[in-house]
């Protein structure tokens, strides 16, 4: 990583959740230390902003005591909320006029609990793959937002997309854009008759499919015409809060132990903590030679035995990444038109 001035000013959607809080905590360990860094916390709500700035300002203060200084803002956005997503651009196209770093960390779902009998089979008939490629996750079927898009398809990959179209600006020439998306995203999850998943029985890992197919058809244009590199990784498997909310504490525990084995029995992808799950996102974006680096492929966050963490490069299948493209442009397009005359500021919402 070349660091051009003294300040770097880091944007993380998700920052609450495991994952994102873990994305910060890593960036301020492996950035330069004497830089002044900005940390932009991405929140719906005020008061879960602020704990976790505390969190991430504890961190740096107890376990990492950087000489440069650290400075935090937040942005209160919603991403399955069109007018959110533009009044957070409204809001740091009036404070920025550089971001260095965006990691779009969207992981939202509709989960409705576990079919127990399915799991049981899976994991009896195949132990790592019953806990890394599950399908016994029960998902809400039809789930749309209040703009009548689908639910995960406008958290998880639109409102993401439609942001980065609006903040542009403010990364190109030097930006860089790190996509979080997931072990689950095979080609079979998705339907090119239902992009917005709204027929889905496994809408998320669609959505993250989704990512997937964005990045390949967009990384090239970004980086010729307006100089931001992106790339697209995925975290492995790791302890999830929004998950979490389906299991009692005893299948949450077991869930736990379960994860533990199957690294024990040789899976790469059971990071199981958050810390570990961040590394491709950190790595891929500070730590890698840009001019000899790979833009095609997917970054994937993985662990031995003992936890020791280390990167996997994952071939993507492209099939149908123009048509994604033209799609979410189509889409973008007209939202521009519905939202041309809504612009607020989402600190006095």
């Amino acid at each position: 990583m070349a660091v051009s001035s003294d300040r770097l000013v880091v944007l993380i959607t998700g920052t609450n959740s495991n994952l994102g809080v873990n994305l910060a905590y890593r960036f301020l360990e492996t950035a330069p230390r004497e830089v002044r860094i900005t940390l932009i916390v991405t929140s719906r709500t005020l008061p879960r902003a602020n704990e976790v700035i505390k969190e991430i300002n504890d961190f740096n203060r107890t376990k990492l005591c950087r000489p440069g200084l650290l400075d935090f803002d937040y942005l209160l956005v919603d991403f399955t909320n069109m007018v959110s997503i533009l009044a957070a651009y409204y809001e740091l196209i009036q404070r920025y006029d550089k971001i260095d770093y965006l990691y779009v960390n969207a992981a939202q779902g509709v989960y409705d609990g576990i079919d127990w009998v399915g799991a049981a089979k899976e994991i009896a008939t195949n132990p790592i793959e019953g806990v890394t490629q599950p399908h016994y996750k029960i998902q809400r079927v039809g789930v749309k937002s209040k703009d009548g898009l689908g639910l995960v398809f406008q958290a998880n990959v639109f409102g993401p997309y439609y942001f980065i179209h609006k903040i542009t600006k403010l990364l190109q020439d030097g930006g860089t854009i790190v996509w979080i998306s997931s072990i689950m995203s095979s080609p079979s999850y998705l339907s090119f008759n239902d992009l917005q998943l709204i027929r889905s029985t496994e809408s998320y890992e669609g959505s993250k499919r989704l990512v997937d197919l964005l990045h390949l058809a967009t990384y090239k244009k970004l980086l010729k015409q307006k100089g931001i590199r992106q790339y697209v990784v995925q975290p492995g498997i790791f302890i999830s809060y929004s998950f979490g909310k389906v299991l009692n504490l005893i299948s949450y525990w077991g869930m736990i132990l379960l994860f533990y084995v199957a690294r024990w029995l040789g899976s790469p992808w059971h990071n199981i903590s958050g810390y570990n799950a961040a590394n491709s996102a950190i790595t891929v974006s500070l730590l890698l030679d840009e001019k000899n680096f790979e833009q095609d492929v997917k970054y994937g966050s993985a662990c031995d035995r003992s936890g020791k963490c280390y990167m996997v490069r994952e071939q993507i299948d492209s099939t149908g990444c123009e048509d994604v493209l033209a799609y979410m442009e189509k889409l973008r397009n007209e939202w521009d038109e519905l939202l041309k005359d809504q612009i607020s500021d989402t600190r006095k919402l």
